[in-house]
């Protein structure tokens, strides 16, 4: 649902001036004493469970997917509309059989008539089990809010609610029991006068082998104490009659304010040291950084602006042993003739920085909106959405900078530039994720991508992108070139043997772990609310520690680079945009150790699939640093080069 996402300043001023708008989220529903109140499904999910610590797969599956043998409403299931990030992210909403009422109690009630393709035969049993072993939950949506098992939270003793609920359990005998009987509560809050919201769900599955259909329609949904149900997967077919109940409970719960339960912070303390460690750090990196720097260049200039002004015929033996000493205590102007030399593979790195350019803004943006609460997870998929519009507008500004970058180092394929910007790094992220979802596919899984929402992204990278980023490369080649403050000599200058520490390996491993370990704390709560599907809501302090992984990158970058110089070494273009990118090395290795520690697959394609997005947000993430250490230093060189004399 595209349309929902509408642009912030019209919704600002919209709910200025008419109460049918809320900031953040979507228009409530309120309704009647008695009216139907929709309740929608999703796809299962692989979750944790108390007894089982680890992840064991990350395929999601339809909820009626045909082994399931789950009753289907009359005329069989509707999709519910969704918007392009919801569907990106895993989301099939589709309608379903239960029947709620506002206000209305149900203690017992069959959910479908018993049929035979809801017998579960032994190919669905073993399936069912399986996914059962695996702790799979079960996703259900009424009014839009998810229903869920509450938790408390041991570290600060507050209760908090988990989306989902277990698909069934494994008892003591390690025999998996399925859950047939499902009872809602459903907390309310009456706005006016016969005017009801919903405000909360909670969901308490159990497993009764007694419950049956009554010929009349009716249903006996048994009693906890009774035996649990189990499929029998060795060859007979098991019939299972799935009932449920609804139970209503006014709440004094705002609707503004129901999602407060959902979204709980962890170890909210853990966070807190995290900044001030990283920020700690950070001053401590740029005090020694501008220390070195300022103390170093600022002798370096004023010695070598006093020796300019010396006349140069005139100098005696003793002048010359201090020019030598000059030159010989730094190197850094010694490489004036050649440091804005034309790199090698200019034109991949005019591609990488314009799409890095690109990430940047729109990782940015995204992040603020976020912050100022424009995407509430009320509005499924938003944040998915918006950041595919971002980095589709955004298609201009990547172009525009990958256009002056080339140009300004003496690029002379214009045309390949100006193509292979909006679409190598897309291509590869679009490849990459085609490969993957053809798994998906393979597997029958729910998280597999329509094949005509592809050809959305596609229209939407094509139609949008393209012909952005070709504008904005058009009136960057339009522009003059940034013009270096130093002449580059015509014969390029011998670079001598570098130390051990600044060789391009040894370099990235020491410089690209400081950025790494500036969002460390934060890309661990990232990964466990990404694979565990919980909600991260915590976007103040993800905009802090984004602020200072910048810093952090552009300071160590600028320090590498002056070292680099200092050693008479002038091709600082790449490795400055390797050495800060190389942080994208460790976070693929976190992804490693944290598989290790808290997943374990039971199969080659959840592996496969697991390995498969962590190359790429960490590719992704290497766009992005390398962008920001490459421009730091960039600004850095011109910078001192400028402050000096040169004949």
């Amino acid at each position: 649902m595209l349309h929902q996402t509408l642009p912030i300043t019209s919704l600002a001023l919209l709910a200025s001036t008419a109460s049918a708008f809320y900031l953040p989220g979507v228009a409530p529903t309120t309704y009647g004493h008695g009216a139907v109140v929709p309740l929608n499904v999703n796809p299962l999910t692989p979750a944790l469970s108390e007894k089982d610590p680890q992840l064991r797969s990350v395929i999601s599956y339809d909820y009626y997917h045909p082994a399931f043998r789950f009753c289907r409403p009359d005329g069989g299931p509707k999709d519910v509309s969704e918007s392009l990030g919801s569907i990106l992210f895993g989301d099939r909403i589709l309608t379903s059989p239960f029947e709620l009422k506002m206000g209305v109690n149900e203690s017992c009630k069959s959910l479908c008539e018993p049929k035979p393709e809801y017998k579960f035969d032994k190919p669905s049993a073993l399936f069912t089990n399986q996914r059962i072993r695996q702790n799979y939950n079960l996703n259900m949506l009424i009014d839009g809010l998810p229903a869920g098992q509450l938790y408390e939270d041991p570290s600060t003793n507050t209760e908090f609610t988990l989306r989902g609920f277990p698909l069934g359990e494994v008892d003591q005998e390690n025999k998996p029991a399925l859950n047939n009987h499902l009872d809602l509560l459903i907390e309310y809050h009456e706005a006016a006068k016969d005017k009801f919201r919903v405000v909360g769900v909670l969901a308490m599955p159990s497993s009764r082998s007694d419950t049956k259909r009554k010929p009349d329609g009716g249903a006996e949904c048994g009693s906890t104490k009774s035996p649990q149900l189990h499929l029998d997967d060795q060859g007979g077919e098991t019939e299972v009659a799935f009932t449920y109940g609804v139970y209503w409970r006014e709440s004094k719960t705002a609707w503004a304010t129901r999602w407060d339960t959902y979204l709980h912070v962890f170890d909210p303390r853990i966070h807190w040291f995290s900044l001030i460690n990283s920020a700690i750090i950070v001053v401590f990196l740029c005090g020694m950084v501008a220390a070195i720097l300022l103390r170093a260049l600022k002798k370096d200039i004023a010695r070598y602006n006093r020796l300019d002004s010396f006349n140069l015929d005139d100098l005696s033996g003793s002048g010359g042993e201090a020019e030598d000493g000059v030159q010989e205590d730094s190197g850094w102007k010694l490489v004036h003739g050649d440091v804005f030399r034309t790199p090698r593979n200019l034109l991949l790195l005019s591609v990488f920085l314009g799409n890095g350019t690109q990430l940047f803004a729109m990782t940015g943006c995204t992040i603020v909106f976020a912050l100022l609460g424009f995407l509430s997870p009320s509005n499924r998929g938003s944040l998915g959405t918006v950041m595919i519009l971002l980095y589709t507008i955004f298609g201009f500004i990547g172009g525009y900078t990958s256009a002056r970058v080339y140009k300004s180092f003496g690029g002379e394929s214009w045309k390949r530039n100006i193509a292979m910007t909006p679409l190598l790094i897309p291509g590869i992220v679009f490849a990459t994720f085609f490969l993957l979802n053809l798994f998906l596919w393979a597997k029958q899984a729910s998280g597999a991508v329509p094949f005509t929402t592809m050809l959305v992204i596609l229209g939407i990278w094509f139609v949008i992108s393209v012909p952005l980023s070709f504008a904005g490369s058009w009136v960057g080649f339009r522009h003059a070139p940034i013009t270096p403050p130093v002449r580059v000599n015509q014969i390029p200058r011998q670079i001598p043997p570098s130390t051990t520490y600044l060789r391009p390996l040894p370099s990235m491993l020491l410089v690209g772990i400081l950025p790494f370990g500036a969002i460390f704390v934060e890309l661990y709560f990232i990964m466990n609310n990404m694979w565990f599907g919980k909600v991260y809501y915590m976007f103040g302090f993800l905009f802090l520690t984004y602020a200072i992984m910048i810093i952090t990158c552009a300071a160590v970058s600028v320090l590498l680079v002056y070292f680099l110089l200092c050693s008479e070494n002038y091709h600082w273009q790449w490795r400055s945009f390797t050495t800060a990118g190389a942080s994208a090395g460790y976070v693929f290795a976190n992804a490693l150790l944290y598989w290790i520690s808290k997943l374990s697959f039971g199969s080659f394609t959840s592996g496969l699939l697991y390995l498969g997005y962590s190359l790429l947000l960490s590719f992704l993430f290497f766009i992005l640093t390398g962008t920001i250490g490459f421009f730091a230093s960039w600004a850095f060189v011109q910078r001192i080069y400028r402050s000096i004399k040169i004949d």
